[in-house]
Protein backbone atom coordinates (compact mmCIF):
# COMPACT_ATOMS: atom_id res chain seq x y z
CA UNK A 1 0.00 0.00 0.00
CA UNK A 2 2.79 1.93 1.01
CA UNK A 3 4.23 1.66 -2.51
CA UNK A 4 0.94 2.70 -4.38
CA UNK A 5 0.38 5.74 -2.46
CA UNK A 6 4.17 6.94 -2.93
CA UNK A 7 3.69 6.13 -6.65
CA UNK A 8 0.89 8.07 -6.79
CA UNK A 9 2.08 11.25 -5.25
CA UNK A 10 5.32 11.26 -7.15
CA UNK A 11 3.36 11.07 -10.00
CA UNK A 12 0.80 13.82 -9.34
CA UNK A 13 3.99 15.99 -8.58
CA UNK A 14 5.36 15.39 -11.99
CA UNK A 15 2.56 16.27 -13.61
CA UNK A 16 2.20 19.61 -11.76
CA UNK A 17 5.98 19.82 -12.61
CA UNK A 18 5.63 19.64 -16.30
CA UNK A 19 2.01 20.89 -16.59
CA UNK A 20 0.35 17.47 -17.84
CA UNK A 21 -3.00 15.67 -16.81
CA UNK A 22 -2.84 14.83 -13.18
CA UNK A 23 -4.91 12.14 -13.53
CA UNK A 24 -3.51 10.25 -16.20
CA UNK A 25 0.00 9.97 -14.43
CA UNK A 26 -1.65 8.98 -11.38
CA UNK A 27 -2.63 6.08 -12.70
CA UNK A 28 0.44 5.61 -14.37
CA UNK A 29 1.99 5.74 -11.61
CA UNK A 30 -0.23 3.26 -9.83
CA UNK A 31 0.28 0.99 -12.38
CA UNK A 32 3.97 1.35 -11.75
CA UNK A 33 3.58 0.37 -7.99
CA UNK A 34 1.52 -2.22 -8.80
CA UNK A 35 4.28 -3.36 -11.34
CA UNK A 36 7.16 -3.18 -8.12
CA UNK A 37 4.71 -5.02 -6.02
CA UNK A 38 4.54 -8.28 -8.18
CA UNK A 39 8.31 -8.34 -8.66
CA UNK A 40 9.03 -8.19 -5.42
CA UNK A 41 6.56 -11.19 -4.42
CA UNK A 42 7.80 -12.99 -7.27
CA UNK A 43 11.86 -12.02 -6.13
CA UNK A 44 10.72 -13.17 -2.51
CA UNK A 45 9.25 -16.55 -3.70
CA UNK A 46 12.49 -17.58 -5.19
CA UNK A 47 14.32 -16.98 -1.82
CA UNK A 48 15.96 -20.00 -1.05
CA UNK A 49 14.56 -21.49 2.57
CA UNK A 50 16.52 -20.99 5.16
CA UNK A 51 14.64 -23.42 7.34
CA UNK A 52 13.95 -26.42 4.68
CA UNK A 53 12.68 -28.78 7.37
CA UNK A 54 10.54 -26.36 8.54
CA UNK A 55 11.58 -26.57 12.49
CA UNK A 56 13.34 -23.34 13.08
CA UNK A 57 15.56 -25.34 15.14
CA UNK A 58 19.32 -23.93 15.36
CA UNK A 59 22.49 -25.82 14.29
CA UNK A 60 20.89 -28.36 11.92
CA UNK A 61 17.78 -30.08 10.54
CA UNK A 62 15.09 -31.78 12.84
CA UNK A 63 15.90 -35.28 13.89
CA UNK A 64 12.95 -38.20 14.41
CA UNK A 65 14.03 -40.75 16.90
CA UNK A 66 12.82 -44.43 16.91
CA UNK A 67 12.25 -46.55 19.57
CA UNK A 68 15.30 -48.70 19.08
CA UNK A 69 17.05 -45.70 19.18
CA UNK A 70 15.73 -44.32 22.42
CA UNK A 71 15.70 -47.37 24.15
CA UNK A 72 19.74 -48.31 23.44
CA UNK A 73 19.92 -44.83 25.55
CA UNK A 74 23.73 -43.94 23.65
CA UNK A 75 21.74 -41.56 21.76
CA UNK A 76 21.84 -39.47 25.25
CA UNK A 77 25.11 -39.56 26.12
CA UNK A 78 25.93 -38.48 22.51
CA UNK A 79 23.62 -35.13 22.83
CA UNK A 80 25.21 -34.73 26.68
CA UNK A 81 28.31 -34.54 25.46
CA UNK A 82 27.33 -31.85 22.61
CA UNK A 83 27.60 -33.49 19.41
CA UNK A 84 24.19 -33.38 18.34
CA UNK A 85 22.52 -30.05 17.10
CA UNK A 86 18.73 -29.28 16.10
CA UNK A 87 15.46 -30.13 17.64
CA UNK A 88 14.75 -33.90 18.70
CA UNK A 89 11.41 -35.06 17.44
CA UNK A 90 9.80 -37.97 19.21
CA UNK A 91 6.23 -38.64 17.56
CA UNK A 92 3.76 -39.76 19.73
CA UNK A 93 3.35 -43.44 17.67
CA UNK A 94 6.74 -43.80 19.10
CA UNK A 95 5.29 -43.20 22.92
CA UNK A 96 2.74 -45.29 22.50
CA UNK A 97 4.84 -48.56 21.10
CA UNK A 98 7.36 -47.81 24.17
CA UNK A 99 4.33 -47.88 26.46
CA UNK A 100 2.72 -50.87 24.58
CA UNK A 101 6.05 -52.51 25.38
CA UNK A 102 5.93 -51.10 29.65
CA UNK A 103 2.45 -52.40 29.65
CA UNK A 104 3.49 -56.54 28.08
CA UNK A 105 3.45 -59.29 30.03
CA UNK A 106 7.19 -60.46 29.03
CA UNK A 107 9.52 -59.59 31.28
CA UNK A 108 11.74 -58.65 29.13
CA UNK A 109 9.82 -56.27 26.67
CA UNK A 110 8.25 -54.28 30.19
CA UNK A 111 12.16 -53.63 30.79
CA UNK A 112 12.79 -52.47 27.28
CA UNK A 113 10.02 -50.46 27.66
CA UNK A 114 10.88 -48.64 30.87
CA UNK A 115 14.41 -48.40 29.86
CA UNK A 116 12.96 -46.51 26.65
CA UNK A 117 10.78 -43.86 29.00
CA UNK A 118 13.62 -43.72 31.06
CA UNK A 119 16.26 -42.38 28.59
CA UNK A 120 13.42 -40.12 26.83
CA UNK A 121 13.33 -38.63 30.36
CA UNK A 122 16.92 -38.26 30.51
CA UNK A 123 17.00 -36.58 27.14
CA UNK A 124 13.86 -33.78 27.96
CA UNK A 125 16.31 -32.86 30.79
CA UNK A 126 19.46 -31.97 29.02
CA UNK A 127 20.55 -28.26 28.94
CA UNK A 128 20.46 -27.42 25.21
CA UNK A 129 19.02 -30.27 24.29
CA UNK A 130 15.48 -29.51 21.91
CA UNK A 131 13.25 -32.56 22.59
CA UNK A 132 9.57 -32.71 20.77
CA UNK A 133 6.96 -34.86 21.19
CA UNK A 134 5.17 -34.31 17.83
CA UNK A 135 1.66 -35.25 16.64
CA UNK A 136 2.78 -35.76 13.68
CA UNK A 137 1.54 -39.42 11.92
CA UNK A 138 1.37 -41.01 8.84
CA UNK A 139 -1.68 -43.32 7.57
CA UNK A 140 0.43 -46.37 7.16
CA UNK A 141 -0.38 -48.75 10.63
CA UNK A 142 3.29 -49.58 10.64
CA UNK A 143 5.38 -47.70 12.99
CA UNK A 144 8.77 -47.69 10.47
CA UNK A 145 6.51 -46.55 7.78
CA UNK A 146 4.82 -44.10 9.42
CA UNK A 147 8.60 -42.62 10.59
CA UNK A 148 9.54 -42.95 7.24
CA UNK A 149 6.96 -41.01 5.76
CA UNK A 150 6.87 -38.32 8.56
CA UNK A 151 11.00 -37.61 7.66
CA UNK A 152 10.12 -37.40 3.92
CA UNK A 153 7.52 -35.12 5.00
CA UNK A 154 9.52 -32.85 7.71
CA UNK A 155 12.81 -33.21 5.61
CA UNK A 156 13.90 -34.61 8.90
CA UNK A 157 17.03 -37.26 9.34
CA UNK A 158 16.16 -40.31 10.91
CA UNK A 159 17.97 -41.91 14.17
CA UNK A 160 17.74 -45.23 14.64
CA UNK A 161 19.33 -49.02 15.54
CA UNK A 162 17.17 -50.86 13.41
CA UNK A 163 19.53 -52.54 10.52
CA UNK A 164 16.09 -53.03 7.73
CA UNK A 165 14.73 -49.75 8.98
CA UNK A 166 18.15 -48.07 8.06
CA UNK A 167 18.53 -49.32 4.70
CA UNK A 168 14.52 -49.13 3.75
CA UNK A 169 15.62 -45.41 4.85
CA UNK A 170 18.66 -45.69 2.42
CA UNK A 171 16.78 -46.36 -0.20
CA UNK A 172 13.99 -43.85 -0.06
CA UNK A 173 16.77 -41.05 -0.10
CA UNK A 174 16.12 -39.90 3.79
CA UNK A 175 18.65 -39.36 5.65
CA UNK A 176 19.40 -42.19 8.34
CA UNK A 177 21.80 -41.97 11.35
CA UNK A 178 22.50 -45.43 12.71
CA UNK A 179 24.12 -45.08 16.24
CA UNK A 180 25.79 -48.42 15.63
CA UNK A 181 27.81 -46.98 12.46
CA UNK A 182 28.90 -44.09 14.80
CA UNK A 183 30.10 -46.39 17.58
CA UNK A 184 31.89 -48.73 15.31
CA UNK A 185 33.63 -45.18 13.26
CA UNK A 186 34.78 -44.23 16.76
CA UNK A 187 36.60 -47.83 17.74
CA UNK A 188 40.56 -47.00 17.67
CA UNK A 189 41.98 -48.69 14.66
CA UNK A 190 44.24 -51.86 15.59
CA UNK A 191 46.80 -52.34 13.46
CA UNK A 192 48.95 -55.68 12.46
CA UNK A 193 51.77 -56.63 15.15
CA UNK A 194 49.69 -54.60 17.52
CA UNK A 195 49.10 -57.22 20.97
CA UNK A 196 45.97 -57.08 23.42
CA UNK A 197 45.09 -58.39 26.00
CA UNK A 198 42.07 -60.73 25.71
CA UNK A 199 39.98 -63.68 27.19
CA UNK A 200 39.67 -66.44 25.21
CA UNK A 201 36.18 -67.47 25.96
CA UNK A 202 34.82 -70.23 23.65
CA UNK A 203 35.87 -71.86 20.85
CA UNK A 204 35.62 -70.50 17.23
CA UNK A 205 34.30 -71.99 13.90
CA UNK A 206 37.57 -73.23 12.42
CA UNK A 207 39.00 -75.92 14.38
CA UNK A 208 41.61 -75.24 16.56
CA UNK A 209 40.41 -71.57 16.59
CA UNK A 210 39.15 -69.28 20.48
CA UNK A 211 37.02 -66.61 19.87
CA UNK A 212 37.19 -63.30 22.74
CA UNK A 213 35.87 -60.09 22.76
CA UNK A 214 37.36 -56.14 23.69
CA UNK A 215 35.87 -54.20 26.01
CA UNK A 216 34.18 -52.41 23.58
CA UNK A 217 32.12 -56.04 21.70
CA UNK A 218 34.85 -56.62 19.06
CA UNK A 219 35.44 -59.95 18.40
CA UNK A 220 38.64 -61.34 18.42
CA UNK A 221 39.33 -64.54 16.75
CA UNK A 222 42.72 -66.34 17.66
CA UNK A 223 44.60 -68.87 15.53
CA UNK A 224 45.52 -71.67 18.23
CA UNK A 225 43.55 -70.70 20.59
CA UNK A 226 41.29 -73.63 21.52
CA UNK A 227 43.43 -74.90 24.23
CA UNK A 228 43.37 -71.41 26.04
CA UNK A 229 39.25 -71.25 26.73
CA UNK A 230 39.12 -70.09 29.90
CA UNK A 231 42.74 -67.85 30.08
CA UNK A 232 43.39 -64.23 29.21
CA UNK A 233 45.85 -64.34 26.98
CA UNK A 234 47.88 -62.09 25.12
CA UNK A 235 46.84 -61.87 21.17
CA UNK A 236 49.14 -60.40 18.58
CA UNK A 237 47.14 -58.63 15.66
CA UNK A 238 47.77 -60.51 12.47
CA UNK A 239 44.51 -58.56 10.36
CA UNK A 240 41.43 -56.67 11.26
CA UNK A 241 37.83 -57.38 8.74
CA UNK A 242 35.48 -54.39 9.22
CA UNK A 243 31.93 -55.87 8.22
CA UNK A 244 27.95 -54.60 8.54
CA UNK A 245 28.00 -56.14 11.95
CA UNK A 246 31.08 -54.63 13.31
CA UNK A 247 34.59 -55.25 13.68
CA UNK A 248 36.60 -58.47 13.80
CA UNK A 249 40.05 -58.83 14.49
CA UNK A 250 42.11 -61.68 13.77
CA UNK A 251 45.11 -62.66 15.46
CA UNK A 252 47.54 -65.46 17.41
CA UNK A 253 48.87 -66.29 20.78
CA UNK A 254 51.86 -63.92 21.45
CA UNK A 255 55.78 -65.74 21.59
CA UNK A 256 58.09 -63.64 23.49
CA UNK A 257 59.18 -60.93 21.56
CA UNK A 258 56.95 -60.84 18.99
CA UNK A 259 54.50 -58.27 18.45
CA UNK A 260 55.27 -54.19 18.60
CA UNK A 261 53.32 -53.21 21.59
CA UNK A 262 50.32 -53.19 23.50
CA UNK A 263 47.10 -51.94 22.29
CA UNK A 264 44.50 -52.43 24.58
Amino acid sequence: MLVLVSTAVVGAAVALALHLSVPLLVVAGVAAGLAALAVEGVVASRQPDDDPAGNGAPGGRVKLLDTSAIIDGRIADIAAAGFLEGRLVVPRFVVRELQRLGDSGDAQKRGRGKRGFDMLERLQGLNGVSVEISDDDAESGEVDLKLLEVARRRGAALITMDYNLNRFGDISGIMVLNVNELANALKPVVLPGAVLRVHVLREGKEPGQGVGFLEDGTMVVVDQGRRLVGQEVAVVVTSALQTSAGRMIFGQPRVDGQGDGQAG
